[in-house]
C-alpha cells in the first residue's frame, strides 16, 4: 500500500466523516458504508488498499450502498500504524470511537 500524502489525507477525511471504527467481537474492523453514488471513491480504495474488502453493491430497504471494510492482521499491522500519527487532527467523537476500537481488540496506539 502506497498512499501519499494527499491520498491519505484523503483517506483520513473519509474515515473521519463516514467510517465505522468496530469489530465482531473476535476481530476489529473498519467498515465504510456509502450510497453506491460513491462507487469511483470505492473502486479508489480497492486500487489504493487492495488489502480491504469491497461488499456489494446492496439493495436493502430502499437502500443502494457499498461497504468496504478493512481487518485482520493488514487493520493491526498496517493501517493503524497509518492513521495513529493523524488521529489528533480528528475531532473528539472520531478519536475516542477509534481509540475504543483500540483499547478493546488491544491494538498498540504508540
Amino acid at each position: 500500500m502506497s498512499l501519499t500524502e494527499i491520498e491519505l489525507g484523503y483517506l483520513l477525511g473519509v474515515l473521519a466523516g463516514a467510517a465505522h471504527f468496530g469489530g465482531d467481537g473476535k476481530q476489529p474492523q473498519i467498515t465504510l458504508r456509502m450510497h453506491t453514488r460513491h462507487e469511483a471513491l470505492f473502486r479508489w480504495l480497492e486500487d489504493r488498499v487492495p488489502e480491504g474488502k469491497l461488499y456489494g453493491p446492496y439493495s436493502h430497504s430502499g437502500r443502494d450502498y457499498y461497504q468496504w471494510m478493512v481487518r485482520g492482521a493488514f487493520l493491526r499491522e498496517t493501517f493503524v500504524p497509518l492513521i495513529v500519527p493523524h488521529v489528533l487532527l480528528w475531532d473528539d467523537h472520531v478519536r475516542a470511537r477509534f481509540q475504543d476500537m483500540c483499547t478493546r481488540y488491544h491494538i498498540p496506539t504508540s
